[in-house]
Formats: C-alpha cells, structure tokens, sequence
C-alpha cells in the first residue's frame, strides 16, 4: 500500500485545499436548497439544479471518505469502540435537536411534521448525517476486520468499493427491486426509506472512492498528473451530461450508466481543481480564506441552514417562464445561499458561545 506523501502528511497543506474545496461545496449544497426549497423550483425547470445534483453530495461524501483514512492508527476494539462512539454524540445529538426544532419553528403542526419527515428518506433535509454515520460504521468495521487480515492488501478495499457499487445500482433498477428510487407500492414507506439506508446505497461508493484515492495517494498523484488523463475524462464527462440533461440515449438498466460515469468525473475534476490551484485557495488570499472558514463550519451551516431559506415563489416562477439561464439561476442561488450561510455562521458563533452548546451542538469540546 502506498504511503501517504508529503502532501497528505503535512496536515496545513492538506486542510488547506481541501477546507476550501468542502467550503465550496458547501455552498453549492446551500445554493441548491435555495433554489428546491426557496424557490420552488423543480429540478427539471431549473438550469442549474439538474446540474449541480451530479456532483454536490457525491464530492461531499469524497472528501469524507479521503480524511476518514488514517494510515497510522493502530485498530484495536477499543479504538473502534472510541471512535464509534465520537461520531454517534457528534452526529446524532445535533441531528435530532435541530431536526425537531426545525419541525416546531418551519411547519403548521408539530406532530404532524415529525411523523411525515420520519417517513421519508430525506428526514426534512437531516438525512445527511445519519447516512455519513452509517458509512462510518460501515467503515471502521471494515478497518477493523481489515486489521486482522495481517498483511496490507489492495483487495478488501476494491471488494467492498465493488459491492458498494452493486448495491448502488440496484437504487436505480425499479423494475427488478423493489426499493428502487422511483417505485411505488401501494404503501411507498419502506424500512429502507424510513432508515435513511436507501441513502446510504446511492452514496456509499463515492465514500470508498475518496477513501481509495487516499490510500494510494502516490498512484493517484501520478494518474492525474499525467497528459492523457485530463482531457480523456473532460471529453467523456461532456458526452455523459449531455446525455443525462438533454439527449437520454440509453434507456432501461443502462440509463444511469452515464450519470453514474458523470458523477464521479464531475467529481473528480472539482478535486484536481483545487488540489491544482492550492495557492490561490490558501489563507493568504481572500477566497482561500473564505472559503476554508465555511469548510470548517459545514456541520454548523447544514445544520442551521434549513431555518434560513428564503420563500421566494415568484422566482421560481420567473425561471419557469424563463429557461436555459444558466448563468442567472446559479448566480442568483449562490448570492442568496451567501446570505444564508452568513446567517448561519452568526448563528453557530453566538450558540458556540456555551461550551455545552459548543460540545454537543457542533461536536466539539
């Protein structure tokens, strides 16, 4: 197994470039709820929305699959037992205090609310971290029966990333699976939705991509780096959006092969971006300052952010009428979801002002 380099190793460098790039696509995760839920705007009236879905969450869970690889922890039972045991206080107790405040301040009835958002997938927009916890758990019993292995191995990864992917692609196959997105029984609710765990099918290998870049950190320097690449995927990922967002040329179990190709290149060039232009996203610069804090406060801002949409029918409506504004639609939520994140970011900042707030709110001691 390749060593971590330099890069990697130098914990300032990394979390420089990569704090911005998780702060960018924090926004972007922002910036689309803005539009869903500000504007009302419906993904395939938006010129923007359906874009941005191929890669928003994907990078999201990348980046938590690249830095949940640690090469010189030692894995014994009471490590797993530790770790475990942080990631539950820090993602569930967050998760359900504001997801029932959410559903006191946003909805007409509270009961009503709990009981309607508890049923669905998406939990309200609170899914997120009860799936990154799932993939965590899945994970460090992963690492841990790895541990016992004895010897390092590229095997069990690329076995578990291949089931991921299996799994992944049963989500999109209604016709043969029954909790397939998109198909609907008589009574939709499943244990699947109920849980969150058709979620975690449709996102878990992105996790185990960024955690398998990170692993062979060396390999993958060298793969992005060289000539061919680059181009090789711009040129295969153009073909693969288009075909998702305008020419829908496969149809039946092959129609999510090009999303699914897009998605992770999409990602993928959103990484090398940044990673390529690390100077410009340092601390010395605006941006890269900017864009680092908002990095280091996504748990705070996805969290808060739900409470602060704007509800702006009337745009929506204006883009209905108005198509292919790409440019307009997207700056528009963005600015918007800048307001938001500021807000949110106040709001952390006077709830952080209490230690136990600080501890149990945000995870941090």
């Amino acid at each position: 197994m390749d060593s971590i380099n330099t890069e990697i190793t130098n914990k300032k460098e990394r979390m420089e470039w990569l704090d911005a790039m998780r702060g960018f696509t924090m926004i972007l995760v922002v910036a689309y709820h803005v539009a869903q839920m500000g504007f009302l705007q419906p993904v395939k009236q938006s010129s923007s929305m359906s874009f941005l879905m191929l890669f928003r969450m994907p990078l999201f869970f990348f980046v938590s699959g690249f830095l949940a690889y640690k090469a010189s922890l030692t894995w014994k039972f009471e490590t797993f037992l530790s770790l475990l045991g942080k990631k539950i206080r820090i993602q569930i107790i967050p998760t359900v205090v504001f997801f029932l405040f959410s559903c006191a301040a946003l909805y007409p009835k509270f009961w009503p609310a709990v009981e309607s958002n508890l049923q669905s997938p998406t939990k309200g927009g609170y899914w997120f971290t009860i799936v990154l916890l799932y993939m965590f758990v899945l994970y460090y019993v992963f690492c841990y029966l790895e541990s016992k292995i004895g010897r390092k191995s590229w095997i069990p990864i690329t076995l578990f990333f291949i089931l991921s992917l299996v799994a992944y692609e049963t989500c999109y196959l209604p016709k043969l699976c029954w909790w397939a997105d998109g198909y609907r029984l008589k009574e939709p609710t499943t244990l699947l939705d109920d849980t969150s765990l058709i979620q975690l099918m449709k996102y878990m290998p992105f996790f185990l991509f960024g955690n398998i870049v990170r692993r062979y950190w060396n390999v993958a320097q060298r793969i992005m780096d060289s000539k061919w690449f680059f181009p090789i995927i711009v040129t295969l990922v153009i073909f693969c959006t288009m075909d998702v967002l305008k020419w829908h040329t496969l149809r039946m179990a092959w129609a999510n092969l090009p999303s699914t190709l897009a998605k992770f290149i999409l990602l993928t060039i959103t990484f090398m971006y940044f990673r390529h232009y690390a100077p410009y996203f340092s601390k010395m610069t605006f941006i890269g300052s900017s864009l680092q804090y908002i990095g280091r406060r996504t748990l705070d801002i996805y969290l808060i952010h739900f409470l602060f949409l704007p509800n702006l029918p009337a745009v929506g409506a204006f883009f209905k009428l108005n198509k292919h504004n790409f440019a307009i639609d997207l700056t528009l939520s963005v600015l918007i979801a800048l307001v938001v994140i500021a807000f949110c970011i106040i709001t952390s900042n006077i709830l952080r002002i209490s230690p136990i707030f600080r501890k149990y709110l945000f995870g941090r001691g």
